[in-house]
């Protein structure tokens, strides 16, 4: 069944509409969250709070529009809030790119969906998602988020523009700075860890 039958459904009162949809997101939006807010006190309170604005706008649904990037807006937006209310506003520093031999930006950002079974490759592949995990939880929020959407959820531009309501312009913008900023951070992580 469609996300638009099952909207459908749920809007006629259909209560087991509304759980397939949780089923159907729950793993997807939780992903997004954990990684956006990299804590698990708020990821769980946002992870209920997105599924409850969805329970209650029942009324508000535009069954002719996709429900996934509408999803992860009210995720979006309720992760941001909790930001602001727990005040850890952090400063932007602008990076530059970079190009690492060893490493190019694609393939650090899509370490955490690479698999393999080769239990030096795994170990390698689990302190890499680690260290990329650590690098982007110190982004400021708006770097952060964009990443989270663009590599590891795979929106389009168009996508992540109705997602934060900005421009597509400043959609790539923002990706941009982000993945300079993350490039430079990934950068002196790398320098740290050689040193120690």
């Amino acid at each position: 069944m469609s996300d638009k039958d099952l909207l459908q459904r749920y809007t006629a009162g259909e209560e087991e509409a509304f759980q397939e949809l949780v089923h159907r997101y729950k793993d997807s939006v939780y992903g997004f969250l954990r990684r956006f807010l990299s804590r698990p006190d708020l990821v769980e309170d946002v992870f209920q709070e997105t599924f409850m604005q969805l329970f209650v706008s029942r009324d508000t649904f535009d069954v002719s529009r996709p429900l996934r990037p509408w999803l992860f807006t009210i995720a979006a937006n309720k992760a941001k809030d909790a930001l602001r209310r727990m005040q850890r506003n952090e400063s932007a520093n602008l990076g530059s790119m970079f190009d690492s031999e060893e490493h190019s930006i694609e393939d650090v950002l899509n370490t955490l969906d690479y698999d393999t079974h080769a239990p030096y490759d795994d170990l390698i592949r689990d302190e890499t998602a680690t260290s990329v995990k650590r690098v982007i939880a110190r982004m400021p929020a708006k770097l952060r988020e964009i990443i989270l959407l663009a590599y590891f959820h795979k929106f389009s531009y168009a996508e992540i523009s109705k997602i934060l309501r900005i421009p597509v312009g400043t959609v790539k913008s923002r990706l941009h700075t982000a993945v300079g900023r993350f490039a430079e951070d990934w950068e002196t992580a790398a320098m740290c860890e050689t040193r120690n």
